[in-house]
């Protein structure tokens, strides 16, 4: 149960600037008001209370008052609401006279409150330095908490993380990151703060259980509804080509609802944890795996998929997630001409649409759409269904998802480029 009660009132005091947590430091002795009742009226006394509660961590609003007298309940109340029997909402008053209790039965307490009475949140306002933004959110990966502290908070890392440890009862370690993620295998370095020194991570996402080395694969909890949003797209039998796929949280869904997937990865450990994945959710014979850079995935298995499917194979709904939103873009260009020296441009009958994702800034929507044309090198004004915004990274920064079609104009690179020059030669023989 989370405090609503404001640090000025009852949250710490005297702790602004530790850094090594002392719990016994937090101690206090707070005066809270409190209504008397009998055992036999407490129930109704209650509901007419209720929304005056003193809401404390580990901390019981009604209590025994350990006094022979007959008022043996205390009702403990919030003294930022309560300052007086007056304070009390009138028809709330009369409604407990009317049960024998009136303001003789209203009295001030002495409560001692401690470390284990408040929230990570209100601990971290109560020493953090003021002014400056403080933890408001973290991401939790099976076991680990998972931080990015701006610079003016480094030096209270000990404390942070020996906090939330203590507050969040599934943590056993909590870690910082750089801001910097390695664009080649999507992780980035990592600090333990606080707790075991164990990254193996189990997390239950879209009815899949994912299993992975969080120090070595990138995964962020704050794409779950993204990748919800995705399959949502998908129907049996339809076909996925995941070019950056991770540990599979969109192909493993995928295949669970019954499409053909064609998963890919560079880096060796997400390969590793994708395979291993696979076999643990009773999947291997869905999915088709992959280590491979993005570039030849697309040019070699992608093409040979589209060849079969012109020379024969039923028409045929793919979808290409491309998630690597720091450098996703910048394939693109391989889709440009990647079937133009093939004789099908008749055949063609696949229906395929990418999901592409790219960081911007300002105007992110128009930005996400420009990002996209230009690496195609042509308007893809006609082309595109839908722009959305993932998720806010940072005050100048969205993640963005651009949604568009495929079609054989593209892929048989039969459009004039922005420039307005002829279409260029196929790209992918060219080098990366």
């Amino acid at each position: 149960m989370s405090s609503s009660v404001p640090s000025s009132i009852l949250g710490p005091v005297g702790v602004r600037g530790m850094t090594v947590l002392d719990r016994n430091k937090f101690l206090r002795t707070v005066q809270v008001p409190v209504i008397k009742v009998k055992g036999d009226g407490l129930s109704k006394t209650s509901q007419l209370c209720k929304a005056l509660y003193l809401k404390l961590e580990n901390f019981k609003p009604v209590q025994e008052s350990g006094s022979d007298d007959e008022f043996k309940k205390h009702i403990h109340l919030n003294p930022e609401k309560i300052t007086q029997w007056l304070d009390i909402e009138e028809k709330n008053r009369l409604a407990m006279i009317d049960l024998g209790i009136n303001e003789n039965n209203f009295c001030f307490k002495e409560v001692q409150l401690g470390y284990d009475n408040w929230t990570s949140n209100n601990i971290f306002k109560a020493v953090l330095p003021e002014n400056e933004d403080i933890v408001s959110s973290f991401s939790q990966i099976g076991h680990i908490i998972h931080l990015n502290l701006r610079d003016h908070l480094l030096q209270y890392r000990p404390l942070i993380g020996q906090v939330l440890l203590d507050k969040i009862k599934t943590c056993r370690t909590v870690v910082n990151k750089s801001n910097i993620i390695d664009n080649t295998y999507r992780n980035f370095s990592m600090e333990v703060i606080a707790g075991d020194e164990d990254f193996l991570v189990t997390v239950k996402e879209n009815k899949c259980i994912f299993q992975f080395d969080f120090s070595k694969v990138y995964w962020n909890s704050r794409l779950a509804m993204e990748h919800e949003r995705i399959l949502s797209f998908m129907k049996p039998n339809d076909v996925l080509f995941d070019v950056f796929c991770g540990v599979g949280p969109f192909s493993l869904p995928a295949a669970k609802v019954g499409c053909k997937v064609y998963a890919n990865d560079l880096n060796p450990d997400s390969y590793k944890w994708l395979n291993h994945n696979a076999s643990k959710n009773k999947l291997k014979g869905q999915l088709q795996t992959y280590n491979l850079d993005g570039k030849d995935f697309i040019c070699n298995n992608l093409k040979d998929f589209i060849i079969k499917c012109c020379n024969g194979t039923d028409g045929v709904k793919v979808h290409v997630t491309m998630n690597l939103p720091a450098m996703a873009v910048e394939f693109l260009k391989y889709f440009r001409g990647l079937m133009k020296n093939e004789e099908l441009i008749d055949k063609f009958k696949c229906e395929i649409t990418v999901y592409v994702y790219c960081f911007v800034g300002e105007d992110p929507f128009n930005a996400a759409k420009m990002l996209v044309s230009k690496n195609l090198d042509c308007d893809m004004t006609p082309y595109i269904v839908d722009v959305f915004n993932v998720r806010k990274v940072s005050p100048k920064k969205d993640m963005m998802r651009v949604t568009f079609n495929l079609t054989k104009d593209i892929l048989f690179d039969t459009i004039q480029s922005e420039n307005g020059e002829p279409p260029v030669k196929k790209l992918c023989i060219e080098d990366s």
